[in-house]
């Protein structure tokens, strides 16, 4: 979710904002303290523009 939202030049606290959310748990959700709902999760895919199942890919580590 971080490399999406960064792309977009998007702070945590606009993601957190726009998704209805705390800051705070948009900085646990980046440093795997908690999992997100699918009901949560579905809104994080609508404000970044991409599928649900996108953010629960992991990133390519290259």
């Amino acid at each position: 979710m971080r490399a999406l939202r960064q792309a977009r030049k998007m702070s945590q606290e606009e993601l957190a904002h726009r998704a209805s959310v705390d800051r705070t748990y948009i900085s646990s959700l980046e440093r795997c303290v908690y999992s997100p709902s699918i009901e949560v999760l579905d809104r994080f895919a609508a404000v970044l523009g991409v599928e649900p199942a996108d953010l629960l890919r992991k990133p390519n580590k290259e």
